[in-house]
């Protein structure tokens, strides 16, 4: 059987999304090479409600349908070639060893993995006479297998390079074009327009002057930047003007937004949600975050409305969003009536708050238990997009119905999940998607780059970003 590529897998790429081994194969172009570590690890993550544990479950029914077609020996290495017919034909070589070089004495279990998927890859690449590359969402496991000579990359998304995330367009026109500008066609104005072009900054020409507007239909809707302003968190910039818009605005029903930390991302969608919530246009509003902790725990937090313990602990940017909405709201109110009023002390913060939960029935979920719900008459507000994996954001978004609007929020960078990069997560992958019209819902994106929670954030994201994470 003659192959094009030969790719040994580390356990990340199946745990970030099992399907993975169909993708790499290309329909039985190329062989798959699992190290018997890959399939350790995924096994001992079977158990469990998080993303991974339901991603090695999938892989182990995969696994289910193959048939073995030989087994044999070279060296001091077995390799079992397997044969799955299934959407897609994959063969995959399950390469194992009696005894590995590493000294288990003296490393840490992850180090020990590691070194024995790797001397399973420095094999590969002797023994198959094709290129072989060994694939891993780990830095560490790359460089170290840079060091030993073997040819390594991540997986990487399709076309990674080739999106210009041009969300917002800068124009300029006439001013005899003001009076009739809205509700225009935007070809009128801009015959390069693409889907993903949401916002508009209509320059004038010899003046000041600037329009803002958004795209609905294909017709020009100039922002009302009164009613934007009418809310108790105040849009401060262009780019927050246009997202509260997007936000209040009720053509669009699925936000998504990359914002630097500090942007006011979360506060924004929370005053939105809030102004909506009070006119009726919404039930309740629904915070959903993918966290680190319950990722690499497994610990169960569980379906939390009130001001449980827990629903703390999970959802730090919710409480201290509405822990500002609260004082905001109280010097809002104070500055009307012309007297100094004094700050709220901490215990009538934290009541006030806990009242806010109550009459705008905000809640809190954890994607491990929305498996078989179903969300409706809801704003939903998805954070930390940028550590969910697609399945997890698939399966998070097939519980909405068509009576929720959901903001989805992220940061490529600050990726703290092991099983995705910032080419594979989920919120690359929906911001790609604005690339192409959708018949099926109105979407809405826009970058948040202006840091606004104050110098130090600004200047720590300016000396600790890297576009290399």
């Amino acid at each position: 059987m003659n192959f094009e590529k030969v790719y040994i897998l580390d356990t990340n790429i199946l745990l970030g999304d099992a399907q993975n081994i169909f993708k790499l194969s290309d329909n039985n172009k190329n062989l798959v090479v699992l190290p018997e570590t890959v399939l350790d690890e995924i096994d001992t993550k079977k158990s469990g409600f998080d993303e991974i544990n339901f991603q090695a479950r999938e892989f182990a029914r995969i696994l289910e349908n193959s048939d073995i077609l030989e087994a044999k020996k070279v060296n001091d290495y077995k390799i079992v070639r397997l044969k799955i017919e299934d959407i897609m034909s994959v063969t995959i070589d399950i390469v194992s060893k009696d005894e590995y070089k590493i000294n288990s004495k003296n490393s840490a279990i992850n180090i020990i993995n590691d070194r024995k998927i790797l001397e399973i890859a420095k094999f590969c690449q002797g023994h198959y006479d094709i290129e072989c590359s060994f694939l891993s969402l780990d830095i560490m496991a790359r460089t170290r297998a840079i060091s030993l000579d073997i040819n390594t990359s991540a997986l990487l998304g399709s076309n990674e390079d080739d999106f210009n995330y041009e969300f917002i367009k800068t124009i300029q026109i006439e001013f005899e074009q003001l009076e009739n500008i809205n509700n225009s066609s935007i070809l009128e104005y801009d015959s390069e327009y693409k889907p993903y072009n949401f916002a508009y900054c209509f320059k004038v020409k010899g003046s000041d002057q600037v329009l803002l507007a958004c795209v609905q239909n294909g017709k020009i809707s100039v922002l009302d930047e009164t009613e934007i302003r009418n809310q108790t968190i105040t849009p401060l910039n262009k780019e927050q003007l246009f997202f509260s818009n997007a936000i209040l605005n009720h053509y669009f029903n699925v936000l998504i937004i990359e914002a630097k930390a500090g942007s006011g991302k979360t506060l924004l969608a929370l005053s939105g949600a809030l102004k909506l919530v009070r006119q009726k246009h919404f039930q309740r509003i629904i915070y959903i975050r993918n966290s680190i902790e319950s990722l690499d725990k497994g610990e169960d937090i569980g379906y939390l409305p009130g001001l449980e313990e827990k629903f703390r602990i999970y959802n730090h940017p919710l409480m201290d969003s509405l822990d500002y909405i609260i004082r905001s709201e109280h010097k809002r109110k104070t500055s009307k009536k012309n007297y100094q009023a004094e700050e709220l002390d901490d215990s009538e913060v934290s009541s006030r708050i806990e009242q806010l939960i109550q009459n705008y029935s905000i809640e809190t979920m954890w994607v491990g238990e929305m498996r078989g719900r179903t969300l409706s008459s809801a704003f939903v507000i998805i954070d930390e997009a940028q550590n969910m994996s697609n399945k997890t954001m698939q399966m998070v978004l097939s519980r909405i119905d068509n009576s929720c609007k959901v903001v989805i929020l992220g940061s490529n960078k600050q990726i703290d999940n092991f099983y995705v990069n910032k080419h594979t997560n989920a919120l690359t992958t929906l911001l790609k998607s604005t690339q192409s019209r959708s018949d099926l819902v109105k979407p809405f994106a826009i970058k948040l780059e202006k840091v606004l929670r104050g110098p130090i954030t600004e200047w720590a994201e300016q000396i600790f970003s890297s576009d290399n994470k």
